[in-house]
């Protein structure tokens, strides 16, 4: 069967790349991977940058499938070689040890080859990225998307020109 397929083996949790509108910053090759029509996201639990990695499902496991809608530079890392893996609708999985344990964070195969179907599953569509919607009004008007504390510190650490793990966040209710 043709590869259909990306699968990467990340350390963000699945809320993370549905928020960020798909996976990223991956080294692909780039007409390969634009004729896939699956992102499948396989759980790397021992990433030790902690400000990095939010990683929530059991290592080595496929946890979420998604439809591929295109092949893009990150918005964190615009001009290097790495790519972003966006997707239009997703549904999450739970298919314990599918990673094979390779040194290499992405693989090109088959959903039939990673003995997973997409029939029956419940996919839903990916929301508006945080990182596409400006920050405007207050919590209580529901007029912005949802921020994570990883993304706040991402996009910080871009506009102060520092890294993201010398910003620290402090909420007080």
């Amino acid at each position: 069967m043709a590869d259909d397929t990306i699968v990467v083996f990340t350390a963000r949790s699945p809320e993370r790349i549905v928020s960020e509108g798909g996976s990223q910053a991956w080294i692909l090759k780039p007409l390969r991977a634009k004729q896939c029509r699956w992102l499948v996201c396989t759980q790397n639990q021992h990433n030790p940058n902690h400000d990095f990695s939010d990683a929530t499902r059991p290592h080595r496991s496929a946890f979420l499938l998604g439809k591929i809608a295109g092949i893009v530079p990150p918005p964190e890392d615009e001009g290097s070689d790495r790519r972003m893996i966006r997707i239009s609708e997703y549904a999450l999985l739970d298919c314990p040890n599918v990673w094979d344990g390779g040194r290499n964070p992405v693989r090109y195969t088959s959903l039939t080859d990673l003995g997973i179907s997409a029939d029956g599953l419940e996919f839903k569509p990916i929301p508006a990225s945080t990182k596409e919607s400006p920050i405007i009004g207050s919590a209580s008007e529901g007029k912005y998307d949802r921020l994570t504390i990883s993304a706040a510190k991402q996009r910080l650490a871009a506009t102060y020109d520092v890294k993201p793990d010398a910003i620290e966040i402090v909420i007080r209710g």
